[in-house]
């Protein structure tokens, strides 16, 4: 079912449906600050295991975990770095990805890569506001592996159908820019992804942050 949150009355029948597919372990697909997403509980392996598949992705590449809050990270992770703090301080919510070692004590299963988690808190009202009921969801481009990433739920549809049990639709991204991706689990920060936050900026915050693409 498709939810055109563009009008009121949609966007919280919209809403509403997608947080209680979520808790179902069902897979929604929602607007974000960068592209749209296809998510799912992060808690739930078998949901995961369905956005993998509905991807026609494997194991090997765990999908990234977008949270409604800052304080939400503090629940995830075991000693966040200072470095980590200050960029979630200068860039969340926003097209900030970063990778931190999650504490050994979640139950999750979001692939064969364990330890470690990739957090981003977007900057969209419809996909905060569903967070914020749902908690944690593992949350991917919504198209297949290989394909356009969408811009639209009805685009994400036509890669995905059946799928997925609820689509939020809020319009065209305004910039369908990927996140940029800073790994902070090492000894120096490091840049994985260029995206929608240069480098330059990046730097302005954490200034021994190193270009990682050229290691």
């Amino acid at each position: 079912m498709l939810y055109d949150c563009r009008s009121p009355a949609d966007r919280d029948r919209g809403i509403a449906a997608a947080i209680e597919a979520v808790k179902n372990g069902e897979l929604v697909v929602l607007p974000t600050d960068t592209v749209y997403g296809i998510g799912a509980d992060a808690f739930t392996p078998y949901a995961v295991k369905a956005l993998l598949d509905a991807k026609g992705r494997g194991r090997q590449m765990p999908p990234p975990v977008l949270i409604g809050s800052r304080h939400t990270l503090d629940g995830l992770v075991f000693s966040l770095p200072t470095a980590a703090r200050d960029l979630v301080e200068a860039f969340w919510p926003g097209a900030l990805t970063i990778v931190v070692e999650h504490s050994p004590s979640l139950q999750w299963d979001l692939g064969d890569k364990t330890g470690t988690v990739a957090v981003r808190m977007p900057l969209h009202p419809v996909a905060l506001e569903v967070l914020r009921e749902t908690g944690p969801m593992a949350v991917s481009s919504a198209n297949k592996t290989g394909q356009p990433a969408a811009v639209t739920a009805e685009e994400a549809r036509d890669q995905l159908s059946y799928s997925v049990r609820a689509y939020l639709e809020a319009g065209p991204c305004p910039d369908p820019v990927p996140s940029t991706i800073v790994d902070l689990t090492g000894e120096v920060p490091q840049l994985l992804r260029a995206g929608a936050i240069p480098l330059e900026k990046l730097r302005d915050v954490v200034p021994d942050l190193i270009d990682g693409r050229a290691v």
